[in-house]
């Protein structure tokens, strides 16, 4: 079945199979004394047939906003709640069908989480939340696929097109398909420029809500993220796997084809690329100068046009065009060092050097000289020596070069 996006936050549907459906869980023995006379599909509960049978005489009521579909005028007004932010938690933006449905979701930002899942330690603000996190673990809703477990039958039946591939939902005015009816209403933004998530605090605006979840906690200072590994926290999961990817592992897939050194991320092999071409693909939009990085062109606009905002020392009053940079300085000034050497505990101000470090207690070297193939363990040691191979390739003596040399 099919369910089209008509362009304008509409949605044409064709009724996907209700969860209760008996064909979406041949595991499932429940009783379906329900049955529908149009198509003979069976359900558990009067209420759910009675849905599903409108889906033959046309009638459901679906919101032009997100594309829910609902019995009755009424439940789709109260809906309508959630896109006008009439009941909208101050704490983090999100919104609500009515009051009562807000005050119980403020219990989460008040006070402390006591109640928490023996199963895998996540804490919660009341019981309730609790009890419906249970269902995860209970296998009530499991794929029998991979084993993952949902809280529903309609995140389950969901999750069951991540393996199917199928992909039921498209975009009219791209053509692109989705697995489900609210990743198509989100995508349309694309188009719509549509951002509905805004932040009472900046004014700032996002077409999903879990991007203005996480914007507030830049306001709120929280980050929920922790590393296992060092006392760093993160905003988000992202965050979290990519600073464990950076800084705690030694992985380097990515590699120069121009001097061969190594590279732990895409990102930073692209960025390392544009030393060799000379491509400067950042422009000032006052002036005609072009950088390689965009770093450097945040630098330009700063002391050139006296454009963005300089982080400055609190101690000394110098300025620095990069809060990182001002962080690390200011732990010189305190003598902290909070990266410790795991082998001989040695500690340092910063990540990478920390990471420099540790090469020393390895035999790995993850530095190769791409015109001789010779290997490095520090960074600093192979851009002389493949200079210095550039000169001999320019004399012609780089055939005759040993190894060890």
């Amino acid at each position: 079945m099919r369910v089209y996006y008509t362009g304008e936050n509409s949605v044409g549907v064709k009724t996907e199979a209700d969860s209760n459906d008996v064909t979406q869980h041949p595991h499932d023995d429940k009783p379906r004394p329900y049955l529908c006379t149009v198509c003979d599909k069976r359900f558990t509960q009067k209420g759910n047939l009675t849905v599903h049978k409108m889906s033959h005489t046309g009638v459901l009521h679906t919101c032009t906003q997100c594309g829910k579909r609902f019995v009755s005028q009424y439940q789709l007004n109260s809906h309508m709640n959630v896109h006008s932010s009439k009941h909208k938690c101050t704490e983090c933006g999100k919104c609500f069908v009515n009051k009562s449905s807000l005050n119980y979701h403020k219990m989460s930002h008040i006070g402390e989480k006591l109640y928490f899942c023996t199963q895998c330690g996540k804490h919660f603000a009341n019981e309730d939340y609790l009890r419906k996190h249970m269902v995860v673990h209970s296998g009530k809703y499991k794929c029998t696929q991979c084993g993952k477990c949902f809280l529903s039958s309609r995140d389950l039946a969901r999750h069951r097109r991540s393996h199917s591939g199928e992909k039921p939902f498209e975009c009219t005015v791209c053509g692109k398909w989705f697995r489900n009816q609210h990743d198509v209403v989100v995508h349309s933004r694309i188009h719509s420029g549509e951002k509905p998530y805004k932040c009472h605090l900046c004014d700032k605006a996002f077409s999903m809500s879990f991007s203005l979840t996480e914007h507030m906690r830049v306001h709120t200072g929280d980050k929920p993220y922790k590393c296992s590994l060092c006392d760093k926290s993160f905003r988000t999961s992202g965050q979290l796997s990519l600073h464990k990817h950076c800084v705690h592992s030694n992985r380097r897939p990515y590699d120069c084809r121009y001097c061969g050194m190594l590279f732990k991320t895409s990102h930073h092999l692209k960025r390392h690329v544009h030393i060799h071409t000379g491509a400067k693909p950042y422009s000032c939009r006052h002036c005609l100068e072009r950088f390689t990085q965009f770093g450097q062109l945040k630098l330009h606009l700063l002391k050139s046009h006296n454009e963005g905002t300089w982080f400055t020392c609190h101690i000394c009053e110098k300025k620095f065009a990069n809060n990182s940079y001002l962080k690390e300085h200011i732990r010189r000034h305190e003598g902290m060092k909070p990266y410790v050497c795991s082998v001989c505990l040695k500690n340092f101000y910063t990540a990478g050097a920390l990471k420099t470090h540790q090469v020393t207690h390895s035999d790995v070297k993850l530095f190769c000289c791409g015109l001789c193939g010779k290997d490095f363990k520090q960074k600093h040691h192979v851009k002389p020596h493949f200079n210095r191979c550039s000169e001999k390739l320019d004399t012609g003596i780089l055939p005759f070069l040993q190894e060890g040399e």
